[in-house]
């Protein structure tokens, strides 16, 4: 539900009522998780997605029986041998949903889907016998309670469910990962085009005022005219986390030592420098003659990017903002073809293939 927030608010706000269906379970495989919803209303516009196409239209049926009666209604789609194409998803797993009408007059939704909308930290329960949604305010999105037994938090818009008693779903948004760009040249330019298209909040600076321009950068949130080192200090803290990336692409050694060096010193995720070998290294001699340690040094990402043969700045920014999101999972890097196992990881499953963490404790109502 919270994804959808964009979509929904103007809706809601004129008046309309809509259906939302929400997953609540997953077995064995499915195109996407726990908590992902899609939402349909009386004219049967549909937004957003619960399976990628597999099982849309049965859950479009199910929404609208919701509309035309009021009361929210449970349903399983899986796949099924003798009837293969009629609710069955084609990697072979199953879902639960949970099906509730939505409208003006529920104000925590509309509240959390404002506070969703507006890049702030959301947390709402969802009664499975009712529908009802709930602002739920002890629970931080990238606190400890609601990170994966592993202790990553989840990719922005990506709903994850804690665990909960009687019939709750708890679903979490967090703000957008902040991606801080210093540098506006064009590499910087196409990796905040393709870092925003990504789901990043993306700042950028640079001490040029002819370059760092909000017409350059129309998909940044905030475009700075300042001497890198200095911006950086001054951040506060608590707008940075463990999804936070910093990526140095002045091309200037005068700029970017003491950037990196501050950078480094951050409570960030990711820090990388652009640069080629030979600049890579002479920038490693010069941090070091800085005084940043070692250990310090191991965590910058430089030459920065996988090495997805391109190179022009977009298929650079590609490869810039793959390495971000391979850093942030522990993911390989590799083609999938050349992997084992499940495409879609989860940190800890039960015998079905279900995230441990992403199960209510008790069923939703039959429908």
């Amino acid at each position: 539900m919270l994804e959808l927030a964009h979509e929904l608010l103007p809706l809601l706000r004129a008046g309309a009522d809509v259906a939302v269906v929400t997953v609540t379970r997953v077995a064995r495989s499915a195109p996407r998780g726990v908590g992902a919803s899609m939402a349909v209303t009386r004219e049967c516009r549909v937004i957003g997605s619960i399976s990628g196409g597999c099982v849309e239209s049965e859950a479009v049926s199910l929404a609208l029986a919701v509309l035309a009666t009021g009361q929210p209604r449970a349903a399983s789609f899986g796949y099924s041998d003798e009837a293969a194409h009629a609710a069955g998803l084609a990697c072979g797993g199953s879902v639960d949903v949970i099906a509730h009408r939505l409208n003006a007059a529920d104000g925590d939704a509309l509240e959390a889907l404002d506070g969703a909308a507006s890049d702030r930290a959301v947390t709402v329960s969802l009664d499975l016998a009712s529908g009802a949604v709930t602002l739920v305010d002890d629970v931080d999105p990238l606190s400890p309670r609601a990170r994966s037994p592993l202790g990553r938090a989840v990719a922005y818009r990506e709903s994850r469910v804690l665990p909960s008693p009687d019939d709750l779903l708890v679903l979490s948004q967090a703000p957008r990962p902040r991606l801080i760009i210093l540098g506006a040249g064009e590499h910087a330019a196409a990796l905040c085009r393709v870092a925003a298209a990504a789901g990043f909040a993306v700042s950028v600076c640079d001490t040029w005022e002819l370059m760092a321009t909000p017409e350059r950068f129309p998909d940044a949130v905030e475009v700075v005219v300042a001497p890198p080192h200095e911006y950086l200090a001054d951040l506060d803290p608590a707008t940075l986390d463990a999804r936070t990336a910093v990526c140095v692409l002045t091309h200037d050694e005068r700029v970017d030592i003491p950037a990196l060096k501050v950078a480094l010193g951050l409570p960030v995720g990711f820090v990388g420098a652009m640069g080629a070998r030979s600049t890579v290294a002479h920038r490693m001699t010069l941090l070091r003659a800085a005084g940043v340690d070692e250990v310090t040094l191991a965590r910058l990402h430089s030459p920065l990017g996988l090495d997805l043969g391109g190179s022009s700045p977009l298929e650079s920014a590609v490869a810039v903002v793959a390495e971000i999101v391979a850093s942030r999972y522990g993911g390989p890097g590799a083609p999938l073809r050349e992997t084992e196992g499940p495409l879609h990881r989860s940190n800890s499953a039960d015998d079905a293939g279900t995230p441990a963490s992403c199960t209510p404790k008790t069923t939703a109502p039959s429908a």
